[in-house]
């Protein structure tokens, strides 16, 4: 296996309620689970929290390799987000979006700060969030 290869995520059921999970991933455990208001306990951040995490973490990071690239003056990045569903173009549907609120501190020039913008829609999420996917189910 390659040792460069994410570890594999897995989720069982924790007991702390009808919805709430634990999460394993490599060497870290967390919790999941949906808010009250939808029937949870909220013992642990939602799976879209956990997708829009994925989301800024990767945003960030992506941000902060290529200012160290190029060496500029990059001190912080901060992203936030939200999702929601909304109608699809031409009304017919409903699609998903993602915002992403970047800031960037530093002594960065405008131009800087513009492809550092370009380069944040870049990150890998982002753009496999953006192409169509596959996803399959096997049962054990």
């Amino acid at each position: 296996m390659d040792p460069r290869a994410e570890p594999v995520v897995a989720v069982v059921e924790s007991g702390n309620g009808p919805y709430a999970q634990v999460v394993t991933a490599g060497r870290h455990v967390m919790g999941a689970d949906e808010p009250e208001h939808l029937g949870g306990h909220d013992a642990g951040p939602s799976p879209y929290q956990y997708l829009l995490a994925g989301l800024g973490a990767c945003t960030a990071m992506t941000v902060r390799m290529y200012a160290e690239r190029h060496k500029w003056p990059l001190d912080k990045v901060a992203v936030e987000l939200r999702h929601e569903r909304i109608a699809a173009p031409g009304g017919v549907g409903r699609i998903d979006r993602f915002a992403r609120l970047v800031r960037l501190s530093g002594n960065l020039t405008t131009e800087q700060r513009a492809r550092l913008r370009e380069v944040a829609e870049k990150c890998p999420v982002s753009q496999t969030l953006q192409r169509a996917s596959l996803v399959t189910t096997d049962l054990a």
